[in-house]
């Protein structure tokens, strides 16, 4: 069904295109009968040989959505419904901002690739933690109400799922705020979404947010695994991911991950969008912003590859996911996960079953017991 749709989608604006297909799954996260539905067409049942142990948690499948696609947290119980093993909100700031001016979002169809720059548009880490409460309550925390009580606020939303797979909130600077107030701008975007979140991700490594990338050298990147670390002692434990460029160098690289290690993070997220520009065939080829999808795979893998021969710190493997194969070999070259954003938008809700199904038939045929068996001991 996806294929008949996506020509007419694809006809459309890409952020107009975006807005619609957010919120249509909005509109499905709200109501049990629509998301059983999905979950009947799309989702499937995990088989047990896909479920992943990772910092201090179970997902039901190494897939997962890559922070972006539901940056507000509006769809989370709709995506989980369409498989995700995990589902990953954001980015979001202290502070609602409106991000870059449009247009910032473009298709590149022949090369199965985005560009966008965007600049974390959001409505807020507040408004994102107090819709998460109620549409994907943590399984340690009362479920809000809010909705029964007639709320009005983001919030006040029926929801269509209890929660089933763990739920990261990625988290960016403010673009009001200076690099010097970088840290303090982090800790309060932290703070109001830390007791919602299973996971959280510092992201330092978007292009499309100026300066953002210099968040990634030795002195700001402790000082900000040190004000996670404090609300950690204050809120509870909670395990916390950085994200990185793929624009460093191999040198950077294991630095970021020497400094990850050293100041308490669970893990690393590789990679974010690219600003450099292999040989593309699309139109818009030569836009700024940040690279994603299938260009990406290649140079994905390559800092994936550096890291885990490197770090003992798990890896999320992001960028240019498409297949089973593809989940495969990055397992195999280390990474305890995936996600996937830009193969979602090409090849629709149905990219998560076949995923999962092709996944299963691949460990049977080579005789492996299960996802964890793939990642070199």
């Amino acid at each position: 069904m996806y294929q008949l749709i996506r020509p007419l989608l694809f006809r459309l604006d890409p952020e107009t295109a975006h807005e619609l297909a957010i919120g249509a799954l909005r509109l499905a996260a709200r109501s049990p009968l629509v998301t059983g539905l999905l979950r009947a067409l799309y989702g499937g049942g995990d088989d047990p040989r896909l479920s992943v142990s990772a910092f201090g948690l179970e997902f039901p499948n190494p897939i997962g959505l890559a922070a972006g696609l539901d940056k507000d947290g509006v769809a989370v119980p709709a995506f989980t419904a369409l498989g995700f093993g995990s589902v990953e909100v954001g980015s979001v700031t202290a502070m609602a901002q409106d991000g870059n001016p449009r247009p910032r979002l473009y298709r590149l169809p022949a090369d199965e690739g985005l560009i966008n720059r965007m600049g974390f548009n959001n409505g807020g880490a507040a408004a994102l933690a107090e819709r998460l409460a109620v549409t994907a309550p943590r399984p340690d925390s009362p479920r809000s109400d809010s909705w029964q009580s007639g709320g009005q606020g983001p919030g006040a939303e029926r929801p269509g799922t209890q929660r089933r797979v763990p739920v990261g909130v990625n988290v960016g600077k403010s673009r009001s705020a200076s690099l010097a107030d970088a840290e303090d701008d982090y800790r309060a975007a932290l703070r109001a979404v830390w007791r919602q979140a299973d996971y959280l991700v510092f992201n330092v490594s978007s292009p499309n947010t100026p300066g953002l990338r210099d968040l990634q050298e030795r002195e700001p990147l402790e000082r900000l695994l040190g004000a996670a670390r404090t609300l950690a002692d204050e809120l509870g434990a909670r395990p916390v991911l950085v994200k990185l460029s793929p624009d460093l160098s191999t040198e950077q690289i294991l630095a970021v991950a020497d400094v990850a290690a050293a100041n308490g993070a669970a893990g690393l997220i590789a990679t974010n969008t690219t600003v450099s520009r292999p040989p593309l065939a699309s139109t818009h080829a030569g836009q700024p912003g940040g690279l994603s999808g299938l260009p990406l795979a290649a140079r994905a893998v390559a800092v994936l590859e550096t890291l885990t021969a490197h770090t003992a710190l798990p890896v999320v493997s992001v960028g240019g996911v498409r297949t089973a194969v593809d989940v495969r070999d990055r397992l195999r070259a280390g990474a305890v996960m995936v996600q996937v954003y830009t193969g979602f938008v090409y090849r629709g809700p149905g990219m998560l079953r076949e995923l999962k199904d092709d996944l299963v038939t691949l460990l049977d045929l080579e005789g492996v017991a299960d996802v964890s068996s793939l990642r070199p001991r």
